[in-house]
């Protein structure tokens, strides 16, 4: 999947991880004018669908979906506006560090979940994003989304924080 920018547009994409089968009220709020809903897993029953109303919807298999949910990807590989964006659980890393997520995979941003860990890390001019998990507060960690910004070329993502 390849999205190009028109002169002067900027993307904007929502950024989404272990929902677990809950979809907050306020992430519609948060995620409203998004062009792609990229979800990095850990999906559950009824989301996908529930964030089809926001924006079109790309989604990769956690380590607690099910083999064979429909609309689950192994991995999602695009590119927006001239800058590759790569989405996986991270589970399949064993414990995933940006670190390593990034000399795995070469694209300029990268985007997991799996860890519920709000994250922006920059390696090598590059991006790793853990949006944290935006499903039932787990671990003592407050719940977000992520958003990226894509504008000439260049990348750029925020945390928003979710009511709790």
């Amino acid at each position: 999947m390849n999205i190009e920018a028109q002169s002067g547009t900027e993307h904007l994409i929502g950024l989404i991880s272990d929902t677990h089968g809950m979809v907050r009220p306020d992430v519609h709020t948060v995620l409203a004018g998004v062009e792609l809903i990229l979800h990095a897993g850990d999906v559950g029953e009824g989301v996908l669908s529930e964030l089809r109303t926001i924006a079109p919807v790309r989604a990769v298999f956690g380590n607690t979906d099910p083999p064979g949910y429909p609309d689950l990807e192994e991995a999602i590989d695009l590119v927006v506006g001239g800058v590759s964006i790569h989405v996986s659980h991270g589970h399949e890393t064993g414990s995933p560090k940006p670190e390593k997520l990034s000399s795995i995979y070469g694209s300029d941003v990268i985007v997991y979940g799996h860890t519920h860990r709000q994250l922006i890390f920059e390696v090598g001019g590059r991006l790793v994003i853990n949006p944290g998990a935006a499903g039932a507060r787990r671990f003592s960690l407050s719940p977000s989304v992520g958003l990226l910004r894509i504008a000439k070329g260049t990348a750029s993502a925020e945390i928003v924080s979710l009511d709790d």
